[in-house]
Formats: C-alpha cells, structure tokens, sequence
C-alpha cells in the first residue's frame, strides 16, 4: 500500500476487523500518511503508538467494525477511532501490578488533546498529535 497525499486536508479512512492484525495495519495507515505529509518521525512514532492503543480498546471494548481516520492538521495529524459502542474509554489510575490499563495514560501523554464523540452508532475516541 502506497499512499499519494498531497492535498493537506486528504483523509484517510480505514474499515478494520475486531481481530489482533488490525493494530498493525492502523500502525501501517498511520507510517504510510505521516510519511506522505512529510511528518517527523518522532511524530510518526507517537501516532502509531497512540492508534495502536485506541485501535487494541476499539477491539478489547468496542463492538462491531471499527473504522480509522487519519487526517493531516496543522502540525501534525489527527486520528480517530469508531467503534460501535457506546461505551466511553475510561483513564484509569495506573495499577502498577497490573500488566494493563494504561493506554489511555499513554493517550493523554502522547497527545496535545485527545476526547471522544457520541455517534448514533457508537462512539469516536480520537487524538491530536503534534511535532
């Protein structure tokens, strides 16, 4: 997959499956992007490990399809998260002899904001990056 973007306001929108592979292919979407808006690699870094982590709670929670959208804003990138559930990601103390739960910590750091939209069918957990 190559991707040819150079129109600022290009999107990219992404079905992905409730399974483990589509951690790597949202990475994949993410690199590809950045790359063609010619974006930091520290950028890019943190972007693949936010949407890893928004994409692995969209299938550990969510419920149905899950979509990814990658937009390009001014300097750097949004990406967005729907899943088919209502139910809203929680940011959790973390429990340090807990192997878990701290995505959402990770979320917040990485991003400069990061929230969630209501949808008729589901919801959209996104976050801005930024160099």
């Amino acid at each position: 997959m190559r991707f040819v973007l150079n129109d600022p306001l290009a999107e990219v929108r992404v079905i992905l499956t409730a399974e483990g592979g589509s951690c790597a292919r949202a990475r994949q979407v993410v690199r590809e992007a950045a790359a063609s808006w010619g974006l930091s690699e520290d950028l890019v870094d943190d972007a693949q490990l936010v949407v890893t982590e928004l994409v692995s709670n969209g299938i550990d929670h969510g419920e149905g399809p899950i979509t990814l959208v990658v937009s390009r804003k001014a300097g750097g990138m949004l990406v967005e998260v729907h899943d088919e559930s209502p139910a809203q990601p929680q940011l959790r103390p973390v429990d340090p002899s807990s192997p878990r739960g701290r995505g959402m910590q990770l979320v917040q750091a990485l991003s400069v904001k990061w929230g969630t939209k209501p949808q008729n069918s589901g919801k959209v957990v996104w976050a801005q990056l930024e160099a």
